[in-house]
């Protein structure tokens, strides 16, 4: 079977994307087509498939993103069988003829537009209205795939969830030990980029390293920067998620300090899981799914 897989909002190497999705087609002995933005991301296409590449949508800036999205996809969908995308920007660049088409559902939109300190009040109050429909829309029109159990209520017809679950390692990791502390994932004020900085001020007489792996909002990326210049601790800036999980072995524990917001509340961090695969205990705020995992499985705490 030909695929499409096709993102202009995610990292490349979204680990969600690439390193489960696209993986298992691979695996599975697919042919691949991806869409996604490369070049802005400072990504080599992998090999093993087909890569055409699209700017990246951040912030206010899509709409040069949007305008090359459905050429892109055009191009992409020749001779496919399937096509795959995972953003709610693309559900209004879809070519018209198009083979069968899923939406991923990888978070609740409207929620998270609460999180998005770019977007002006106004937008805030009035998009939200705007995802639903959208969302209703594409329910009616195509495939969804679901990355959470709770996403079901957001839709009046049932879907497969597929959950953002890791690979667990063939070999057992390195235990727990040394002298430091990971976050993997993206930094944002909502993520707790506050909170870890200053963990990591108070860990950092104890003797004990803060090594922060992502990609950072713009709005934190100079308070990130300056705890870095006075040795406060190690931030990395993005890493593929093979990577950043192979540095997460072996820490004394790996941080998921994420605010009680909307997006976040019913959801559970791929974080948690990944550190559990990777054999480090985790230190969790107590958000709902992730405090009865953590409590359930004893890999952990939860913290205020």
């Amino acid at each position: 079977m030909r695929v499409c897989v096709g993102t202009i909002v995610h990292h490349p190497e979204d680990a969600r994307i690439m390193h489960r999705q696209i993986r298992a087609l691979l695996d599975a002995g697919h042919d691949i087509t991806y869409v996604a933005p490369f070049t802005d991301c400072n990504v080599t296409p992998p090999p093993g498939m087909r890569a055409i590449d699209v700017p990246r949508a951040t912030g206010r800036r899509r709409r040069h993103a949007l305008k090359a999205a459905k050429k892109a996809l055009k191009r992409g969908i020749e001779g496919a069988d399937l096509l795959i995308v995972h953003d709610i920007e693309l559900l209004f660049r879809l070519p018209r003829r198009r083979p069968a088409t899923v939406w991923d559902v990888h978070e609740d939109t409207a929620a998270a537009l609460e999180a998005k300190p770019y977007l002006p009040e106004v937008l805030r109050r009035t998009l939200p209205s705007l995802v639903r429909r959208t969302e209703a829309r594409a329910e009616r029109r195509m495939h969804l795939i679901l990355a959470e159990e709770a996403y079901r209520e957001r839709f009046s017809r049932p879907h497969p969830v597929v959950l953002n679950t890791t690979y667990v390692p063939r070999r057992p990791p390195a235990p727990p030990g040394g002298n430091r502390v990971i976050y993997v994932g993206h930094l944002s004020a909502a993520r707790g980029a506050a909170e870890l900085i200053e963990l990591a001020r108070r860990l950092l007489p104890h003797g004990i390293r803060t090594d922060l792996v992502g990609a950072a909002d713009q709005e934190v990326r100079p308070l990130l920067r300056d705890a870095q210049r006075e040795g406060v601790l190690d931030w990395y800036g993005y890493v593929p998620n093979r990577h950043a999980l192979r540095m997460a072995e072996g820490a004394i524990a790996g941080l998921s300090l994420l605010h009680d917001v909307p997006n976040y509340r019913q959801s559970m961090p791929t974080k948690v899981v990944e550190y559990m695969a990777r054999g480090v205990p985790v230190v969790t705020t107590p958000l709902p799914t992730a405090a009865s995992m953590v409590e359930r499985v004893g890999c952990g705490v939860v913290v205020p």
